[in-house]
């Protein structure tokens, strides 16, 4: 009984410390090859850039559906300032493209929607990285279709989510590591359709 209740403890306890760097290193294999597979896209010309954003609205919508059906506004009551459905598929239709599903999100547990949050919400770190490479292209309609990339831009949305990470104390911790993984997955998938 006591082994088991020393279990319980120590879980929580590192829900609480460290879930954040467990997530980090438990998807950094991920978040590379996702990396490199997103390179290949030339975000300078607008077919290149058309592919990533459909790559990217690919994963996203099935996503953040997801998110929403597991019912992420109670967990994040300001999720509608961080969805980005509505941004890529402006930008896609800018674009003489629609934006679609490419993939198949499972059902997320209030674990899943940490993990799932998590890999999102550090999208918008890379996506700062990739609006100053879309600056340099010459073609001036890549530059009118950067809703997507520049969403939330001057808001503390990742610091609010590792805030809100790091006071999940009943976090299963499990749950959001695999569902981290599943939407890095769910990002080459629609990378790789696109």
């Amino acid at each position: 009984m006591l082994a088991g209740a020393l279990d319980v403890s120590i879980h929580v306890g590192h829900s609480l410390s460290g879930l954040r760097e467990r997530l980090r290193d438990a998807t950094s294999a991920a978040h590379r090859e996702l990396d490199a597979q997103l390179s290949s896209f030339d975000l300078t010309v607008l077919s290149g850039y058309r592919r990533f954003l459909q790559a990217s609205a690919g994963a996203l919508l099935p996503l953040e559906a997801a998110l929403v059906e597991a019912g992420v506004a109670n967990m994040f009551p300001d999720w509608p300032e961080r969805a980005r459905s509505r941004a890529i598929a402006s930008d896609l239709e800018k674009l003489g493209r629609d934006a679609y599903a490419a993939v198949t999100v499972p059902p997320l547990t209030p674990g899943g929607m940490m993990g799932t949050m998590y890999v999102l919400e550090g999208s918008r770190l890379g996506a700062k990285f990739l609006l100053k490479t879309v600056a340099g292209a010459a073609d001036p309609r890549i530059s009118e279709a950067t809703a997507y990339l520049r969403h939330g831009s001057g808001k503390r949305l990742w610091q609010s989510f590792l805030a809100k990470l790091a006071s999940e104390e009943a976090c299963d911790e499990d749950e959001a590591i695999a569902a981290a993984r599943r939407a890095f997955v769910a990002f080459e998938q629609a990378a790789d359709r696109a």
